[in-house]
Formats: structure tokens, sequence, C-alpha cells
């Protein structure tokens, strides 16, 4: 297995990430819209976007909320966030960042405090997650929420058996985040939501190929195309329909709204 390089990894697909991330016209919408639902967005509120990547649902979720505030995205890559634009739009404000930074007050954001955050699929990419999420929530303003989007312990993409096997190996449990997020001194949750996605078979592996999720990043070249061979013969058909399934985490701070 070759060694996990994430941030090199985001950088290399920084330019074709959100090819990769659109599914189709209708997921970027309604993924957006589940966050902006879950966390009760006001137009008011002062929001972040934790690990945005190239602000795909932030983007979304200001078009949706039309917010009074820029929605603050942070994220380690710099190619990543250069892909909000030059300059950025005014709705959206870049940080360079980890969220172990934003925990630990390493790097400066321009709220004081939060009214609401949310990570989206990044908090298995976090070293400590009881420790940073407990930094995240002391970020939040009395009432503020904090939303993990994260994919659930197994998954029916229909991927090669290696890579759903390592999958199954690193993803973390949500039962056990949501835990760390009560840890954390917030009023706690877990719910699922599910998404049913299409893709054009060649279209798929090619995303694959490409590394689109940073799982694929441990496997070497050899290996993918070992296991795209192996996903032309379990799956002939040429359209591939599949369950997109996510655990949502959300934590509130006792208080009320700011």
């Amino acid at each position: 297995m070759e060694r996990r390089d994430v941030r090199g990894h985001y950088e290399e697909l920084a330019a074709e990430y959100d090819e990769h991330w659109v599914y189709g016209p209708d997921y970027v919408p309604w993924m957006s819209g589940q966050i902006a639902q879950a966390l009760q967005l006001d137009s008011m509120d002062r929001i972040a976007d934790v690990g945005s990547g190239t602000g795909l649902f932030a983007r979304e979720v200001a078009r949706q909320l039309r917010p009074r505030h820029p929605i603050v995205c942070v994220d380690p890559s710099e190619a990543m966030l250069r892909q909000l634009g030059t300059p950025p739009p005014a709705v959206l404000a870049p940080v360079v960042a980890s969220a172990e930074d934003i925990a630990e007050g390493r790097t400066h954001l321009p709220y004081e405090q939060l009214d609401a955050m949310w990570l989206k699929e990044s908090v298995h990419h976090v070293a400590d997650p009881a420790h940073t999420l407990r930094g995240l929530a002391g970020r939040l303003a009395p009432g503020g929420r904090l939303l993990v989007v994260m994919l659930p312990t197994t998954i029916q993409y229909p991927l090669f058996e290696a890579a759903l096997t390592r999958f199954e190996e690193l993803q973390p449990d949500p039962a056990v985040i949501e835990g760390h997020v009560r840890a954390a001194g917030l009023e706690a949750g877990l719910s699922y939501v599910e998404h049913e996605l299409r893709f054009d078979r060649d279209k798929y592996f090619g995303m694959v190929r490409a590394r689109y999720m940073s799982l694929l990043s441990t496997f070497s070249d050899s290996e993918i195309e070992k296991g795209i061979e192996e996903m032309r013969v379990a799956h002939p058909e040429p359209v591939l329909v599949f369950a997109d399934r996510f655990a949502f985490v959300l934590g509130r701070r006792r208080g009320e709204l700011a």
C-alpha cells in the first residue's frame, strides 16, 4: 500500500475536482439543501465550511441562503481554494488552514464566533477527531451548530473489493463521532440521508482512475488498473446505479441563538 499524502492528493486533483464531484445536475443542490436544513441556517448566520475544498457546497449554500456575511471556506490546500475564483465571490471568504488549525486557534477567522459550521467528508482526515471537534465546538457562539457529514462504515459503491475493504478499515464510525461531539459539550444527534446516483460506467471508471476519493490515493497505478478490470467484470451494465448514504452528526451549543 502506498503512503497516503492527503494534501498532495487534493493539490493534484484541484483543477478537476468539481468535475468529479458534480455527480449530476441535482446532487450539489440536494446535498447543500440538506446541510442548510440540518443546520437551520439563517441569512444572518456567521458560517464556516471546514474542509471546503473548492467551495462547491458553500457556493451553493450561499446561492440558496443569500447570507449577509461571507461563508468562510477553510481548507489546507491553496490549490483547492484557488478554484473559488480570483478574486473569490464576495459571498465566500477563503482561509488556508486545516481543521486542527481552526480548533487550536492557530489561524485567524473573519468572525470571533461562528453560528454554524460543517465538515463534509473531511473528519476522517483528522488525526485526533475528539480533540479537534472539541476545539471547533469552542468556536461556536451560544446556540451555534456543528454538522459532520460523513459516509457510514460501509458503502454500496461499485468499487473493487480491495477498495471497499480498505474503506471499512479506515472509515470512522459515525456513532463514535457523535460521542466526540457530545463530549465536546454539545447536544448531539445522528441521522442519515440518502441520494441515488447514476453514472455512465466509463465515466465512473475514469473517476476511479483519477482517484476522486482520497481512499483511492492509497493504491498504486497498477492496483487501480487491476481494480478497474475487476469492476468491468462485476458491472457490465452501461449505467451504474447505487445509493449514496450519508451520516449527519449534528451538535448544538446550549444557549440562545446569536
